[in-house]
Formats: structure tokens, C-alpha cells, sequence
């Protein structure tokens, strides 16, 4: 009798194995490689006669402020609870707000997550913000089956806001190396493309500014981010060999040559690749500040001790890259002491020659 129940259990557990992996395979996300964007349009012209500002933050769906650890990383929060969500959120917009610029770029932004209680935060940063832009999916599962208790649904992805007027945006799909099953729970990352024109003396150059968006790999052997790396910069070099002005940013989840580096302390098995200096063509350059680590370990909550005296797991991954013709004034890491999210953000100054 007991072989007989322990026989059903096993089955009813391989049939239901069997039922996620092709629920999960019929409903996976499978984005075209380019994809057209709806946008807010702004009215705002862009000129070479003034000096511009931007923001790029890595908000983690305001699930990863201060108190919280991630159980990728060796924590074991799956999702925050509601009121500190709500927190870290209205938190993370009152930042944004303190810190005026032109261009906003925010990745980890949920519209449709159990994770994020359902918030659909695209739509309120854009009002709150009172700021046009577009919104391109980076993550999108039906039903995340893990951990325990699993993440369930989740709909997240970049977000690119200004007032300038807008010709067009496109999602670009990124090399997914992930195999079947695993992949159909996975992200499927991209980059977005802001396309805003320049005018002189009220006038359509025929030239534009590229803004490209991105969150690139994070939990792989390397090799995803190499080859998204090297799709990111073909686009790049092929758009400024047109004769456009290029700024792109975002989460590389990679650090940059020549900055300063972050000692391992093995609390978390995380550790942050070095990009190629050699990625960049001559005139090109990595923006960042050092001064400050743009990330931290999310394997425990970011409290205590050991945040007090700096001993903790720190990253630098954030950051922008930008085309030649792109002068940049000034970049600094805002140091926010992760109080909202595991990420800082990251403020440039710039002006197109």
C-alpha cells in the first residue's frame, strides 16, 4: 500500500513536471530580432548650442532596497513585502525627481509582475516624472517556477523617458544562450533605440542622437555577455558611421577598464567580468565615476555591520558609452547608500559637437 501511494506521488510529481515544461514551452516569449516600439512624443528640440543631462538607474522593480537580499545571489527574498515595495518605489521616484535631466534610462522596470504586486511602474514614473518615452520588454514569463515559493509572472524591461521629440524606437532582441527548458523562464534581453532628431536654427539636420538602453547579462558563463557586447557595439559603430551622435547606457553587468576595482570578500559568488578596452573603436570612450560602486552584493540585506563599515560586496557596472562626436562635461555616481535599490544611479552631462 505504501509502494502504491509513494508510486502515485512520483508520478503525479513527473506529470506535473511534465504539464509546467509545456505550458511554460507554448507560452514562451519568443520577441522578434527588431521590433517597433510605441512611444510618447515630446516637443522639445534638440540642438548642438546646449548642454544636456541624463540619468541611467538600475531600480531593481523596487524589490531590492536596502533591507532586501536576492535568492540568485546567494540571499533568500523572493519577492518584498507590499508596504516596502511601496517604499522603495515612491522612494526611487522622489530621487529621480531631485535630480533634473533631460533623459531618464531605468532598467529592472515591471508593468505586469507578482514580484512588483502587479504595479504597473512604467506608467506611473511617466507621470509622476511628467516625461514622454518608451518601454521595451526585457523579461516576460507566464509563471517563473522557481524558488520556493516560485516568482510567478513576471513583465519587466527598460524604460526610456525625455521631452524631446522622438522619430522612432525599436526593441533589438540580444543573443539568449540559454537552452530549452531553462530558456523558456529566462530573459530574453534586449537593447532599445531612441532615434531623436537634431535641429538647427529650427531646422531638421537629418542627423540624429541614437539613445540605446540595455541591461545585459548578469547570472551566465560569460559568454551571453561577450556576444551581447559585441552585437551592443556593432549597432553602435554602424550608426555613427552615418553620421549620428550615439549615448548609450544602462546595467553592463560588467566593469570597465582602468576603474577601480572591488575586492572579492566571497560573500557572494557573483563576480563582475572586465570588458575589453579593444570593444571600443579609437574616439569612443566608457563613462563612469569610480569614486563611488555603482552596485552591491544582494546575498544579504545591506544593513548592519558590515554596511556601516564598508566591508561588503561592491560592484562597478554602470555606466554609459559615447560616440565621438559626444563631449561629455561631467559623470558621477550618486551615492543613494542603496536605499532604494541594490543600484545607484548614474549622472551625465553631455553636448553634441
Amino acid at each position: 500500500m505504501v509502494k502504491r501511494i509513494v508510486k502515485y506521488i512520483f508520478l503525479f510529481i513527473i506529470g506535473l513536471l511534465l504539464f509546467l515544461i509545456l505550458f511554460l514551452s507554448i507560452f514562451e516569449y519568443k520577441p522578434e530580432d527588431l521590433t517597433v516600439i510605441p512611444f510618447s512624443d515630446g516637443n522639445v528640440n534638440l540642438t548642438t548650442e546646449k548642454t544636456y543631462s541624463i540619468l541611467s538607474w538600475n531600480i531593481g522593480y523596487a524589490g531590492l532596497g536596502k533591507n532586501s537580499d536576492f535568492f540568485m545571489s546567494g540571499g533568500k527574498e523572493v519577492r518584498p513585502p507590499e508596504d516596502y515595495l511601496h517604499t522603495c518605489f515612491n522612494g526611487i521616484l522622489q530621487t529621480i525627481q531631485d535630480i533634473p535631466t533631460d533623459i531618464v534610462f531605468l532598467q529592472e522596470v515591471d508593468i505586469e509582475s507578482h514580484r512588483s504586486r502587479r504595479m504597473n511602474q512604467f506608467e506611473s514614473i511617466q507621470k509622476n516624472l511628467n516625461k514622454n518615452g518608451s518601454f521595451a520588454l526585457n523579461y516576460k514569463c507566464p509563471f517563473v517556477p522557481f524558488p520556493l515559493p516560485p516568482i510567478g509572472k513576471v513583465e519587466g524591461g527598460v524604460a526610456s523617458l525625455s521631452n524631446f521629440e522622438i522619430s522612432t524606437a525599436h526593441r533589438h532582441s540580444l543573443p539568449v544562450l540559454f537552452k530549452w527548458p531553462f530558456r523558456t523562464a529566462n530573459l530574453k534581453r534586449c537593447f532599445l533605440e531612441t532615434r531623436i532628431p537634431l535641429y538647427e536654427d529650427n531646422k531638421p539636420t537629418g542627423k540624429e542622437l541614437i539613445l540605446v538602453n540595455f541591461h545585459l547579462e548578469a547570472f551566465d558563463n560569460g559568454q551571453a555577455k561577450i556576444a551581447q557586447t559585441k552585437q551592443l557595439m556593432d549597432f553602435l559603430n554602424s550608426e555613427y558611421a552615418k553620421g549620428n551622435y550615439i549615448l548609450a547606457g544602462g546595467d553592463f553587468n560588467q566593469t570597465f577598464p582602468g576603474a577601480k576595482e572591488y575586492p572579492f570578500n566571497g560573500m557572494d559568488s557573483w563576480v563582475a567580468s572586465t570588458m575589453e578596452a579593444s570593444s571600443l573603436q579609437s574616439g569612443w570612450s566608457f563613462c563612469f565615476d569610480d569614486s563611488v560602486p555603482s552596485c552591491r552584493s544582494t546575498a544579504e540585506p545591506y544593513v548592519g555591520k558590515k554596511a556601516e563599515t564598508k566591508d561588503f560586496q561592491f560592484y562597478l557596472i554602470d555606466g554609459f558609452i559615447r560616440s565621438p562626436n559626444v563631449e561629455v562635461i561631467t559623470v558621477k555616481t550618486v551615492d543613494k547608500n542603496f536605499e532604494y535599490s541594490d543600484h545607484n544611479p548614474i549622472y551625465l552631462e553631455f553636448k553634441l559637437k
